[in-house]
């Protein structure tokens, strides 16, 4: 991420540069491989929510177009595509490179008294009684080494077996910000949206056996709805299931969770997964 601590790395990556009217520079840490879609996202998020002066973040559908390369700068151009009087849309191209690597629209809201209702969450072990997630990555991979330091905290309820044995295509994991967060709900909202792109691909993997070192994946788009005003300062349980995957994509549906039970986040995502070639 960076080389200050995790969280804090990639609190200063949120801190998008203002170039112009409607348009940020956001930077990007280095490391290898592609550039992880989920912060591509959130400062997407955070480039639409500095042109918006009142309501919350309650939706976004975005595309991963391209893969983002470590180390190089991202444009993110803004659309104003509406401002009404409860809703506040918004549409964000981010370009690297000289080409588009992902297109969002996000929507925005006043808060509105009506109809509320929710399935109820799932039950769970506490966080601190389930593994660490990057622990068990390196010891599925056989590198005690590859454990890497992450700004999000992933404690998983349903680990995948280490010698790829099928399972349901269902997982719980707990997740929490590796340290504090400032009182900003762009913040918080840009941090759930970083969040919300973990593990779902790994759902839809299990009942093919495909443990880690043993899947290629690649996010192809991700929708996200928040119910209630983003708060990501405490553990949440993210609760997903792939009901479907077909021709290497595999669809997967998610549901985010305060430490209460309450319900703040709906997730859907396909994403490509293929078998490395020996």
């Amino acid at each position: 991420m960076s080389d200050r601590a995790p969280l804090a790395g990639l609190l200063e990556l949120l801190r998008l540069e203002t170039l112009d009217r409607d348009l940020y520079l956001g930077e990007t840490p280095r490391g290898e491989g592609r550039l992880f879609g989920g912060l591509v996202a959130a400062q997407a998020v955070r480039a639409a929510s500095l042109t918006v002066e009142r309501g919350d973040l309650h939706s976004l559908h975005a595309y991963f177009l391209r893969p983002g390369a470590h180390g190089a700068p991202i444009r993110y151009v803004v659309h104003r595509i509406r401002d009404g009087r409860t809703f506040t849309t918004r549409r964000v191209v981010a370009h690297q490179g000289g080409e588009a690597i992902l297109g969002l629209e996000s929507s925005f809201t006043l808060p509105e008294s009506g109809i509320s209702h929710q399935d109820p969450a799932p039950a769970a072990d506490a966080p601190e009684r389930v593994p660490d997630w990057e622990a068990l990555r390196a010891e599925m991979l056989g590198r005690p080494e590859a454990v890497r330091p992450q700004p999000i905290e992933v404690r998983t309820c349903d680990p995948d077996d280490p010698d790829g044995k099928p399972q349901p295509p269902e997982k719980r994991v707990w997740m929490r910000p590796a340290g504090p967060v400032p009182d900003d709900r762009r913040i918080h909202e840009a941090l759930l949206v970083y969040a919300s792109d973990r593990t779902l691909l790994s759902t839809a993997s299990r009942p093919h056996g495909l443990p880690w070192g043993k899947r290629m994946v690649a996010s192809l788009d991700h929708a996200m709805w928040l119910h209630r005003p983003a708060r990501f300062d405490d553990w949440v349980l993210f609760a997903s299931r792939s009901p479907v995957a077909h021709a290497a994509r595999g669809l997967v549906l998610g549901a985010l969770y305060d430490s209460k039970g309450v319900r703040i986040a709906s997730v859907a995502q396909e994403g490509l997964i293929r078998i490395p070639r020996v």
